[in-house]
């Protein structure tokens, strides 16, 4: 039972820092739907795959049929949050944007990508501390893009791990096989996408 308690604890923490880093880069007014390819696309960030390899409407396929679930999954933590305005019955959004908001959302993100975000904006030699840095992305126009490659810079090793130990895992013939689906696919995807 406590074990239940702890692992619902860590998966509403989860969502929750999805929900807050999506804010960061999301605009101050948008729709239930550019949230939730936002919230998916996490994943997804700073993944090489998804420049080759990968169709480029695959967020968009996750989202667009499950709507509904995304709705049930983030309604509570979208109506609970103090800086947003969730207009439910319009499925549009509206999110604190000054760098008072920012620096709030800043503060609750996970530390792991406070760090990451701290990294990419501290040139060598300065170290400041991590709440420091954080003020001044708040600040910044680009914080949206700050907190994506402080993003890309945790996914990327991942995604790197994960392709080279497929690689060995399923050979190279296995490997060549599937790379050139993936592309075939990707440009279907894309094909679509330009018509």
């Amino acid at each position: 039972m406590n074990e239940n308690v702890a692992l619902r604890s860590a998966l509403d923490k989860n969502l929750k820092s999805a929900v807050t880093t999506a804010f960061l880069m999301l605009p101050e007014s948008f729709s239930e739907e550019d949230l939730f390819i936002e919230i998916a696309g996490l994943s997804y960030s700073g993944d090489f795959r998804m420049v080759v390899g990968e169709d480029k409407t695959k967020v968009l396929n996750i989202v667009k049929p499950n709507i509904a679930h995304f709705r049930e999954l983030y309604g509570s933590i979208l109506q609970e949050n103090p800086q947003v305005v969730y207009k439910i019955q319009q499925g549009r959004l509206e999110i604190d944007k000054s760098p008072e908001g920012q620096f709030t959302q800043l503060m609750t993100l996970p530390k792991t990508l406070q760090q990451q975000i701290n990294h990419v904006m501290d040139p060598p030699g300065k170290n400041r501390d991590v709440e420091e840095t954080l003020l001044q992305v708040a600040h910044d126009p680009d914080c949206g893009e700050v907190v994506r490659r402080g993003l890309s810079a945790i996914v990327r090793p991942s995604s790197m791990k994960q392709s080279t130990k497929g690689i060995f895992t399923a050979g190279m013939k296995k490997t060549v096989v599937y790379s050139s689906l993936k592309l075939h696919k990707m440009w279907k995807g894309w094909l679509r996408k330009t018509s």
